[in-house]
């Protein structure tokens, strides 16, 4: 038998480390965290803020947030289920509403910082790339860097219409062109009417017309939401419009009515003695010799 090495022997187990928990449950990159949270020296105590970018199967969340010790601390949040408040009923997992949530963090942080009013980000929306800049008399914009968590940064992500909402929102987030849709790599330049049409949702009003023209069926099925609000697809960059203002308007959170105790019923069923579980065996077996008549 040919001599067959020891990959993994007595010494390698004994000087084996455990990683950190949540790299063993695949939710966190400790090398990009590691260079989004470390803050330099010579800014002391200043909390070096992440625009954090999140989706699930039903929702969209940004927040903003800072590392401590102690843990991570958000100062401020905003969910796409928020968006029915102020008009988009359907479509909260789309690259528009990924947009118009992280205009309304934009907008709800400022206002809890008191910027709203100096740092009014970009109402007027043509799809190209802008950064927030520093006025003459007055603080500095709100910095805060993109953390996409294992997200693949991948052109035309929706993580970039989260952070290109921000950014127009009055946040300084540094950003490229590199990765919003319709950049050309070998050009090296962006069309900017295409990102406008994804601010938009053109490219799903586009989708929606198409797919009606061939399959009918097909486009009851997937937009059947869509047609239960009465949406079409020409409505919608008039309802993302409107959101935006809304959005612009009054971004501040309004907590959902909790139930008290009291409002609460516990359905506990009575337990039954033990003449009511006799007669109730009774009247199964009378129901059985019924049934089999």
């Amino acid at each position: 038998m040919p001599f067959v090495k020891l990959q993994k022997n007595k010494a390698y187990f004994k000087r084996y480390q455990v990683k950190y928990r949540r790299r063993r449950e695949g939710k966190t990159d400790y090398y990009a965290r590691k260079r989004l949270i470390t803050q330099a020296k010579n800014k002391y105590n200043s909390p070096k803020y992440r625009l954090v970018v999140r989706f699930t199967n039903t929702d969209i969340i940004c927040q903003i947030v800072y590392a401590k010790i102690q843990g991570d601390i958000v100062l401020a949040s905003a969910y796409a289920h928020e968006l029915p408040r102020y008009g988009v009923k359907v479509g909260l997992t789309n690259w528009a509403a990924a947009y118009a949530t992280g205009l309304l963090v934009a907008r709800r942080v400022l206002a809890q910082l008191g910027l709203a009013d100096k740092y009014q980000g970009f109402p007027e929306i043509d799809g190209s790339v802008q950064e927030v800049e520093a006025i003459e008399d007055g603080p500095r914009p709100f910095k805060a860097f993109l953390d996409i968590g294992l997200k693949r940064a991948t052109t035309g992500s929706k993580v970039f219409a989260a952070m290109k909402g921000a950014s127009d929102g009055g946040i300084f987030v540094p950003h490229s062109d590199r990765r919003f849709p319709g950049y050309d790599a070998e050009a090296k330049s962006l069309d900017a009417e295409t990102v406008r049409n994804y601010i938009y949702g053109g490219h799903i009003a586009e989708y929606m017309r198409t797919l009606k023209e061939e399959d009918e069926d097909r486009f009851k099925a997937q937009f059947s939401r869509f047609i239960k609000a009465g949406v079409a697809a020409d409505d919608l960059e008039e309802m993302y419009a409107a959101a935006h203002k809304a959005i612009r308007a009054d971004p501040a959170a309004k907590p959902t009515a909790k139930k008290t105790a009291a409002e609460y019923t516990r359905r506990r069923q009575t337990p039954l003695n033990a003449k009511q579980r006799k007669d109730r065996v009774r009247q199964k077996i009378e129901s059985f010799k019924r049934s089999q008549q």
